[in-house]
C-alpha cells in the first residue's frame, strides 16, 4: 500500500488566473489548432474539440452538424456495418469523424470489413474501454498500428504519464484521459478508482509531448470554462458528453413528464447500456454508469456557439491570440473553500 501525498486537483478546483492582454476583441482569438501526429504523419487542422463516443451522442447526426463548425465526433461503437460504410463513404471532411471500436475479435473483423468497403474514407480512430492499463489493450493498439501504420490512433483510457508514454511508444497518436470524470459515469463511487481530471490532464499531457504525442482529456466538463481549463492544463484534445447532450442531433429516447420534454443519456457501462447491447449486466461485473434525463436543448449549434464563444473569452483573459498558447500563459488558481490559494502555472 502507497499513499501519495501531492495534491490532486479536479475542474472544479481552480480558476484561471486572468493577465494583461493586448487582444481588443474575442474576435481577435483563433481557437483551432493544427498538429502532425507522431504515426500517421496526418495533418489535422480544427477546432480540437470531440463529441464523445456514447450512444446518445456519437451519431451521425451530430458529425454532420458539428463539422461545419471544425468540430469533430467519435461515433458510437454500436452502428451496423453497412450504415458505417455508406456514412465513411459521403464523408467530406474525413477528420472530423472518428470510428470507434474495442478490442474483442468481433469489434476487430468489423473494423477491417468496413475499412476494406470505404477504403481510406476512415482515416482516425478510437480504441476504446475503460480500463486501458491491461496488457491486452496495449497488444492491441501495437497490431492495429502495425496493421494499419496511416491511420490516426486515438487509444483510453488511462490516467497518468508512464502509460500515456506506453501508449504512444505503442502506436497511439492521442491517449484519451480521462477515469471516472464524466457526468453519468460512477466508476469512482463504484469501484474506489479514479484520478482528478485536471491533475491527470496536466501530468499526462507533459508525458505525451515530450514523446510529440498528443491527448485528449475526456470527461469531467460541466461548462465551457472546464473547457478552457483543460486546454489551459495541456489537453490537445477535449471530448464532451453531457454537455452535448439532449439536443435534436442526439439519439435517445424521448419522454414527456410534467408538460416538459426530455432525451434519455446515460453511461456507457450502465445499466441502461448493457441491457440495450449485452441483454442486461453480466453476473460477474456491475453497473458502472447511471442514467439521467436531460430538459430537449434544440439544434446542437446554439450551445456550440456558447462552448467556443466561452474559450475564446477565457484566451482573451490571459492575452492568448491563438489556442494553442492558452496553456502557456495559464496560472491556475486552487479555490481557497476547497482548500487553499495556491498558484499552479501551466
Amino acid at each position: 500500500m502507497h499513499i501519495e501525498r501531492e495534491i490532486k486537483l479536479d475542474f472544479a478546483d481552480v480558476l484561471i488566473r486572468p493577465k494583461r492582454s493586448a487582444l481588443p476583441s474575442r474576435a481577435e482569438v483563433d481557437i483551432h489548432r493544427e498538429f502532425r501526429f507522431k504515426h500517421s504523419r496526418h495533418k489535422y487542422h480544427g477546432i480540437p474539440i470531440v463529441a464523445a463516443n456514447m450512444d446518445t451522442v456519437g451519431t451521425f447526426d451530430m458529425a454532420r452538424a458539428l463539422s461545419p463548425f471544425g468540430l469533430s465526433v467519435a461515433l458510437h461503437k454500436h452502428y451496423t456495418e453497412p450504415e458505417l460504410v455508406a456514412f465513411f463513404r459521403s464523408l467530406e471532411n474525413k477528420s472530423s469523424v472518428f470510428y470507434s471500436m474495442g478490442i474483442t475479435r468481433g469489434d476487430e473483423d468489423k473494423f477491417e470489413r468496413v475499412v476494406e468497403q470505404a477504403g481510406d474514407a476512415v482515416q482516425y480512430v478510437c480504441i476504446d474501454v475503460a480500463n486501458g492499463y491491461t496488457e491486452a489493450f496495449v497488444r492491441f493498439v501495437e497490431k492495429l498500428r502495425q496493421t494499419h501504420p496511416g491511420l490516426t490512433i486515438m487509444a483510453g483510457n488511462v490516467v497518468t504519464g508512464e502509460m500515456t508514454e506506453e501508449l504512444i511508444l505503442s502506436g497511439a497518436d492521442i491517449v484519451k484521459v480521462g477515469i471516472g470524470p464524466g457526468s453519468v459515469c460512477t466508476t469512482r463511487s463504484m469501484t474506489g478508482v479514479g484520478y482528478p481530471q485536471l491533475s491527470a490532464v496536466i501530468e499526462c499531457a507533459d508525458a505525451a509531448h515530450g514523446l510529440d504525442g498528443r491527448i485528449c482529456a475526456d470527461g469531467g466538463c460541466a461548462a465551457p470554462g472546464d473547457i478552457a481549463k483543460a486546454f489551459g492544463g495541456g489537453a490537445d484534445f477535449v471530448m464532451l458528453g453531457g454537455m452535448l447532450a439532449g439536443h435534436d442531433e442526439c439519439a435517445g429516447e424521448v419522454v414527456e413528464r410534467d408538460g416538459r420534454r426530455y432525451k434519455r443519456f446515460y453511461g456507457m457501462s450502465s445499466r441502461a447500456a448493457m441491457e440495450k447491447y449485452a441483454g442486461g449486466v453480466a453476473e460477474y461485473r456491475a453497473s458502472e454508469g447511471r442514467e439521467v434525463l436531460v430538459e430537449l436543448r434544440g439544434p446542437v449549434a446554439n450551445t456550440v456557439q456558447d462552448i467556443l464563444g466561452g474559450v475564446r473569452s477565457a484566451c482573451t483573459y490571459v492575452g492568448a491570440r491563438q489556442l494553442r498558447e492558452l496553456t502557456k500563459r495559464t496560472t491556475f488558481v486552487r479555490i481557497a473553500s476547497r482548500g487553499g490559494s495556491a498558484l499552479f502555472d501551466g
